[in-house]
C-alpha cells in the first residue's frame, strides 16, 4: 500500500522481503531478500536511499544506529522507535512527560507481578516488553496462581516482560498523526478501534460519540508525543477511553497502522502518502476527511478457507455492493490472519452523532469484510437468487 502512494509520488521503493512471495516483495521491482534482523541484509536495502523506514517495530535498534552512524537517513530515527519497539521504555519515558498510562511496574519475579497484583487489584495483564502484537505477547492473569505459571514459564522462555493494571475502559480509540523532519505536524479524525480475541476488526472514524473537547485533547496528545520523541513519519497512539472520558495511552506505532487504513479512501491524504510525504520532508497532506464516517473492516481469514476462490468472492461482492472499497495484501488464508480490509464510506447527509447512521454504515462494512473471508453473507443473501 505504500507503493502505491509512492508511484503517484514519483517515487520507487527497495523493499526488504523475507522471501520472493511477499506480498511487497510481489509489487516492487527492486527487491533484497533477506532478514531484518542482520545487518548486512539492513545496509544491502539501504544503500543509494533517500530515506530508510519501516512497516514494522521488530527491527533490532543496535543495526538502525550503526547504519545512522553511516549516514542513512533513517526516519523515524531510532531514538524515536525504540518507544514503539520497548513497551517498558515507551512507559517510563511517557511517565516521565506527565503523559498518562496505565500504571506498571518491570517484571523480573513472580513476585513482582504478585505484589503488584495485591497493590492494584487483580486481573492484571501481562506483557512481552518486545514484539508482541494483535494479542500476542499478552496475557490477563486473574490471580497469583496463574500469575506464578504464566511469569515462570515466560522468564524461563527469556521473554522480558511487564505488568500493569487493567484499565476500566469505555472504549479504545487510536490517534493517528504524521510529523516531519521540519516539524510540521497533521492529524486525522480520532478513531474508534474495536478489537477480537486481541485484534483489531473495525475502525470508526471518526470516533462516534466523542465529544470535540476529548478528540482534540486525543489530537494534541499525539502531536505532543510525536514532537518529545521526535518522530518522522506516521505514527498511531493507542487510547484507553474510561468510562469518566479520561485518556490513557496503551501503545505506540511509529508506521502506517492498522486503525489508520480508513484514510486510503476516506480522507484527503492516506496515511501511506503521508508517510512518504514526511519522511521525504515533503510538506504534508490535508487530512480531512471525505465522508461523515468512514468505517474500516478488516478481511480475517475463516477457521476454514473456503471452495469458492478470493476472485469471485470479490464479483459477487461487487455485483451486490459496488461502493465497498477493497483492498487485498496478497496472503494465503488462514484462521485469523488479516488478508485484506474494506473500506465503506457513509452519505454525505449522515452524522457521526447519528448512532443508527453509523450503525448502518459499520454493518456494511462487516458484512462485506465476512463476505470476503467465509464466503457467507451475515443477512443471509443468496448471491444467485438475489
Amino acid at each position: 500500500m505504500t507503493h502505491q502512494a509512492a508511484i503517484a509520488l514519483g517515487q520507487t521503493l527497495r523493499v526488504l522481503a523475507a522471501g520472493p512471495d511477499d506480498p511487497a516483495a510481489a509489487v516492487s521491482a527492486d527487491v533484497v531478500i533477506g532478514d531484518h534482523s542482520d545487518l548486512d541484509d539492513l545496509r544491502v536495502a539501504a544503500r543509494g536511499s533517500d530515506a530508510f523506514t519501516f512497516d514494522h517495530e521488530q527491527v533490532p535498534t543496535e543495526h538502525l544506529d550503526v547504519l545512522v552512524a553511516e549516514g542513512v537517513n533513517v526516519q523515524p530515527p531510532p531514538t524515536a522507535l525504540i518507544y514503539a519497539q520497548d513497551k517498558l521504555r515507551m512507559r517510563e519515558k511517557l511517565r516521565s512527560l506527565s503523559i498518562p498510562v496505565p500504571a506498571f511496574a518491570e517484571v523480573t519475579s513472580v513476585a513482582d507481578v504478585t505484589d503488584f497484583g495485591s497493590a492494584h487489584g487483580w486481573p492484571v495483564v501481562l506483557k512481552a516488553i518486545r514484539g508482541g502484537y494483535d494479542g500476542r505477547g499478552v496475557w490477563m492473569l486473574d490471580d497469583a496462581d496463574q500469575a506464578r505459571e504464566t511469569v515462570e514459564q515466560q522468564l524461563a522462555a527469556g521473554v522480558p516482560l511487564l505488568v500493569e493494571q487493567k484499565v476500566d475502559m469505555a472504549r479504545e480509540l487510536s490517534a493517528m498523526v504524521a510529523r516531519s523532519p521540519f516539524g510540521q505536524g497533521a492529524t486525522w479524525p480520532v478513531v474508534e478501534t474495536v478489537q477480537r480475541r486481541g485484534q483489531c476488526a473495525v475502525a470508526i472514524a471518526p470516533a462516534p460519540g466523542l465529544s470535540d473537547d476529548t478528540a482534540a485533547d486525543a489530537e494534541h496528545l499525539a502531536l505532543r508525543i510525536a514532537s518529545e520523541l521526535g518522530v518522522v513519519g506516521v505514527m498511531a497512539v493507542e487510547l484507553f477511553e474510561t468510562p469518566t472520558g479520561r485518556l490513557l495511552v496503551n501503545e505506540l506505532a511509529m508506521r502506517p497502522h492498522n486503525s489508520g487504513h480508513w484514510s486510503m479512501d476516506g480522507a484527503r491524504t492516506s496515511q501511506f502518502e503521508q508517510h512518504l510525504r514526511a519522511v521525504l520532508d515533503y510538506p504534508l497532506g490535508d487530512c480531512a476527511p471525505l465522508a461523515p464516517v468512514t468505517v474500516m473492516a478488516n478481511v480475517l481469514g475463516a477457521p476454514t478457507a473456503p471452495t469458492m476462490s478470493m476472485d469471485e468472492r470479490v464479483h459477487h461482492l461487487f455485483a451486490r455492493m459496488p461502493d465497498a472499497k477493497v483492498h487485498l495484501y496478497g496472503k494465503g488464508e488462514r484462521a485469523d490472519r488479516k488478508i485484506g480490509h474494506v473500506n465503506v464510506l457513509g452519505a454525505a447527509s449522515g452524522s457521526a452523532n447519528d448512532a443508527e447512521y453509523v450503525a448502518a454504515v459499520r454493518e456494511r462494512a462487516e458484512r462485506a469484510a465476512h463476505w470476503l473471508s467465509h464466503a457467507e453473507w451475515t443477512d443471509g443473501w443468496d448471491h444467485h437468487d438475489g
